[in-house]
């Protein structure tokens, strides 16, 4: 049995996939994290939706990373959650 590796995406990652977009650029922005992952290729400014386990298949390297998040603030938001 094999286990697989998440990739943790965060907003603001840049991307670099495997294939080359028509425009010609091979760098992607993530712009939403979500059920699917939305990214905006960084040559032409096109936007798509590509699900989790696609995009980490046509994933290359992280070029850039987004911010990441607080753990303090996650913890204050899972409580809030939590006493509602």
């Amino acid at each position: 049995m094999s286990l697989a590796v998440v990739v943790e995406f965060r907003l603001d990652d840049v991307v670099k996939l495997r294939k080359v977009h028509p425009c010609g650029g091979y760098e992607w922005r993530v712009m939403r994290l979500g059920a699917d992952i939305g990214l905006r290729c960084l040559t032409c400014g096109r936007r798509v939706l590509l699900d989790r386990r696609t995009l980490e298949k046509r994933m290359k390297a992280f070029v850039e990373r987004g911010e990441a998040p607080d753990p303090l603030l996650d913890r204050l938001l899972w409580e809030q959650k939590e006493r509602s």
